[in-house]
């Protein structure tokens, strides 16, 4: 049961970051139709810009590694999402009235030029979070001791999972991404800026793709350049599980596959 219950949490800590991963899918098919191939990308961004700001900042020993594991994630999120609105002003709305060909090729070449620009600038070699950055503290559930970052990793990825619901359902500019998914020419009629909606959906999805990738740094210890690829894959997998464009199914997939990626890891030879 014990490791049952070890194995569980560890699919519901990978799960989460799936999840965040693939809402950037879901939202962007949602409005646009379109597979950002270049998501994955931006994942593997963040987990770079995240450890940069570290070290460039001077963060190191001047906070508890909780703190500054916090405000890491929230300024890789904004810097991820401003790169990720330059890549829709950039590569995908010129191509708005091209045909569906074209704008694929635009996220293929988006998607190889963040890949390649990312080993070029910080080289091949795999990159080391500090260890001090994950909590090495324990909490007691059930008598069973799970360690404080697995469960920082989930209560991070259910908070924004949460707050992105929450901002889609309950707001105006939530509806207004709903209408613009549903029917663009209906949308325009009804007064809502389709471009800028579209814009926001792109601000949004890949700033939580940044925060996914800080966490896996925090959380594993480790980057490199080709994550984005198998991360991508396993994320854009969970939001067809849950029903491609779907926020709500793309958070539920998320969970699922990382769930039952660990238990057959654990239980499976």
């Amino acid at each position: 049961m014990e490791e049952f219950f070890h194995q569980l949490t560890n699919g519901l800590a990978v799960g989460g970051i799936y999840a965040l991963i693939a809402l950037g899918y879901t939202m962007v098919y949602g409005v646009l139709r379109l597979i950002n191939f270049a998501h994955g990308d931006l994942f593997t961004l963040g987990s770079y810009l995240g450890l940069t700001l570290l070290f460039s900042l001077g963060l190191q020993g001047k906070m508890s590694g909780i703190l500054v594991g916090g405000a890491l994630i929230v300024m890789s999120m904004g810097l991820v999402a401003v790169v990720g609105y330059l890549l829709e002003r950039a590569a995908y709305r010129p191509l708005r009235g091209s045909n569906r060909l074209a704008a694929v090729v635009s996220a293929l070449g988006a998607s190889i030029f963040f890949s390649n620009a990312i080993m070029l600038v910080y080289g091949a070699r795999f990159y080391v979070y500090p260890d001090w950055l994950r909590p090495d503290f324990t909490v007691d559930l059930f008598g069973i001791a799970v360690p404080g970052v697995r469960l920082m990793v989930i209560a991070a990825s259910v908070i924004l999972m949460l707050a992105l619901w929450a901002f889609i359902q309950r707001t105006r500019i939530g509806a207004a991404v709903r209408a613009v998914a549903i029917d663009q020419g209906a949308a325009r009629l009804m007064g809502i800026n389709v471009n800028r909606i579209i814009s926001l959906v792109f601000f949004i999805g890949p700033g939580l793709g940044g925060a996914a990738g800080l966490m896996v740094g925090i959380y594993y210890g480790q980057i490199d350049f080709t994550m984005g690829w198998s991360y991508g894959l396993k994320a854009f997998t969970a939001a067809i599980l849950g029903g491609i464009g779907n926020i709500p199914g793309a958070m539920i997939g998320g969970l699922l596959l990382g769930v039952i990626e660990a238990l057959a890891a654990g239980y499976i030879a």
